[in-house]
């Protein structure tokens, strides 16, 4: 019986090492506080859960052994009883207290991970559109005049707000070491906060299926001190190409491409659509944000760093 026991727990041991894909577990690895307070959440998700099995092994367990029919004679007849008015409310409250305790948790994180960091209050958060298309990823900066495809370079230690949207079907923007997933749509623009706390080469994908080039939808996620994205964005303006509409609709229309980089952005003849309580505002608020910005020398004021 005691072996018996143990197969079930053995079996979904070995189904969550194959679902793992024998891949690090990089939600467990947060490399910024967004991601942290998520790691954090879903760990003692996790321990809640693996208790409530815990519990209800434990009394399968009782039951088999208490009740299995071996120990009662062959002409046993067991007595009628009513239900257990203390049992039911037991069971019955238990999981609501286990809900609404985990939902307050969810709610809080949830609340948290929406909006800019703590700790970032007083400086200014970079701007950076991610628009994805078949099966690409466009990243573009508008304060510093550049844009980048299938790859995106983050200053640490300052806040980042990415404003999401598609030129194509749904799909779901990911840097599991830095932020929680958000969808990215084709009429509307959804807004998402991080910041990271270390430099290095994060990984970064769509994680919602969209066709045939979805498992290719992946870019690099750069992090770096600001001197170095400063320098960055120098040598983006300085060497490589203007992006324009003709490029720019060859781009929409190639299912792959490699890593490209651009010295100015689509922007100014695609704009973002901007969504405000469901109804378009035409980009009323973004648009003149943008209007008043000098693309052509992606000057940027850090003096809160």
């Amino acid at each position: 019986m005691k072996k018996k026991m143990l197969i079930l727990p053995a079996l979904m041991s070995i189904m969550a090492l194959f679902l793992s894909g024998c891949e690090p577990l990089m939600i467990f690895d947060p490399k910024g506080p967004n991601a942290k307070t998520l790691s954090n959440t879903i760990i003692l998700s996790i321990i809640v859960m693996a208790f409530i099995l815990l519990v209800v092994y434990l009394l399968l367990a009782n039951m088999l052994l208490k009740y299995r029919a071996s120990k009662l004679p062959s002409d046993y007849e067991p007595p009628h009883e009513e239900g257990s008015t203390k049992l039911e409310i037991i069971w019955t409250v238990i999981p609501i207290l286990i809900v609404t305790a985990l939902s307050i948790v969810t709610i809080s994180t949830t609340t948290k991970v929406e909006s800019q960091q703590t700790g970032y209050d007083n400086t200014k958060p970079l701007v950076i559109y991610a628009a994805s298309s078949n099966w690409k990823w466009h990243f573009s900066y508008p304060e510093e005049g550049v844009e980048t495809v299938n790859y995106v370079n983050i200053p640490t230690d300052r806040p980042v707000e990415f404003r999401l949207y598609s030129f194509g079907p749904i799909t779901s923007f990911w840097i599991p070491q830095l932020a929680g997933q958000k969808y990215a749509m084709s009429d509307m623009v959804n807004k998402l906060h991080m910041a990271a706390d270390v430099e290095g080469s994060f990984f970064g994908r769509n994680s919602n299926f969209n066709g045939k080039g979805f498992a290719q939808m992946e870019f690099e996620a750069q992090t770096m001190s600001q001197q170095k994205f400063d320098e960055w964005v120098s040598d983006v303006k300085a060497k490589e190409p203007e992006l324009t509409e003709k490029t720019f609709n060859e781009l929409l229309d190639t299912d792959f491409v490699g890593r490209k980089s651009f010295s100015s952005t689509h922007l100014t003849f695609s704009p973002a659509p901007e969504m405000h309580h469901g109804k378009s505002s035409d980009m009323s608020d973004d648009a003149e944000e943008m209007d008043g910005m000098d693309m052509s020398d992606g000057e940027m004021d850090h003096s809160n760093h």
